[in-house]
């Protein structure tokens, strides 16, 4: 039973390989399930829910429903500012000339649902290409070393295969570490780029959505203007046109309710924090990767930190004879490979490099 058990906690082991790091993670896994669940939640409450209610005399409401939702609504910035209930009906929602004040229309609305799911997208295309171009070679090296509990003989036969690989290819790892620092670049861009793509797909407004909403507190009631309201309006206007009896065009301002922007507006308060908070650490950790490609020395240190019960003459004299791809290797090797087990190789392979120079 024990046996079984073993084996079982091997296998799992095996299939949780790890082959990049934490802040690549982020960008895939937790990113990609934030704006999948923003999207559902959306979706839901778009196409399951009521969206929109408006309110106009002399036209069936499902009609003004519709038509607003298909062709928009608008908000006057002039009327953003004043006591509500007195000099505007809602912040944004006031009298105006048309022709002459400012309106903003509002349309975005629509497709927030479907940019949400095609960012996820975005988000998981650099893991895509990782694990294409990485291939499972890292899970095939690995040979089940990862599982603490195993057969003395098997367990030599299966260093022995991944020392000599090592030793025969040596000096030959350069490309494929390569193709994960284009990834990380590829994330950094990704995140970056999207932040700029929000901004252009809320007319501007997202660059400085999270800090104009901290901005806003601080701020006297009458001269503050909500930029949740200002960017998500939860009250907006319509006009609808129509013939009369006579044929001549006939003009109705309506109202109209939008609850969807209540989720609306906190999604992107908090995509805003997340976006800022991971573009900033993916910059640090290109930083990171520059360092490591610049300074043999700094990967000797964090080699020899990885492989910390590995004795530090083995794991110096592996690091001065393996270029940035095999010391890459060896790093992610470190990761999954038990530290005892990981000892070993080290050890042997040590033995095998200096035999190998004798010869």
């Amino acid at each position: 039973m024990f046996d079984v058990f073993g084996s079982v906690k091997g296998l799992l082991k095996i299939d949780q390989v790890c082959i990049d790091n934490n802040i690549f993670r982020m960008h895939y896994k937790a990113t990609v399930i934030i704006l999948v669940v923003f999207s559902l939640l959306v979706t839901s409450r778009q196409y399951i829910g009521d969206p929109i209610d408006c309110i106009v005399d002399e036209i069936p409401l499902g009609v003004m429903d519709t038509y607003c939702w298909i062709y928009s609504t608008f908000t006057v910035p002039d009327r953003l500012t004043g006591t509500t209930g007195r000099d505007v009906v809602q912040p944004g929602v006031g009298s105006h000339v048309e022709g002459t004040d400012e309106v903003k229309y509002h349309k975005y609305y629509q497709w927030v649902c479907f940019v949400l799911f095609f960012q996820a997208i975005l988000f998981y295309v650099p893991r895509y290409l990782w694990k294409s171009w990485e291939g499972g070679r890292i899970k095939m090296l690995v040979l089940d070393l990862n599982c603490p509990i195993m057969n003395e003989g098997c367990k030599n036969d299966r260093k022995k295969i991944l020392v000599d690989y090592f030793t025969e290819n040596i000096n030959r790892h350069d490309f494929y570490a390569y193709r994960f620092f284009i990834c990380e670049v590829l994330n950094f861009i990704n995140v970056v780029g999207q932040i700029y793509f929000m901004d252009f797909f809320l007319d501007g407004e997202f660059s400085t959505y999270g800090s104009d909403v901290l901005k806003f507190t601080e701020m006297e009631p009458d001269e503050r203007i909500d930029p949740m309201a200002r960017v998500f309006p939860k009250v907006t206007k319509c006009t609808f046109r129509k013939y009369g009896p006579s044929g001549s065009i006939q003009k109705f301002d309506g109202l109209c309710v939008l609850p969807l922007n209540i989720v609306n507006e906190k999604i992107y308060v908090f995509l805003w924090f997340w976006f800022i908070i991971l573009s900033i650490l993916s910059g640090l950790s290109l930083g990171y990767r520059f360092a490591i490609f610049m300074w043999p020395k700094l990967r000797m240190w964090l080699l020899r930190a990885r492989s910390r019960i590995s004795q530090q003459e083995d794991v110096e004299n592996i690091a001065n004879r393996c270029k940035i791809g095999d010391w890459f290797v060896l790093y992610q090797l470190a990761k999954n490979i038990d530290p005892l087990i990981y000892k070993e190789v080290i050890k042997d392979l040590v033995a095998k490099l200096e035999g190998k120079d004798m010869v």
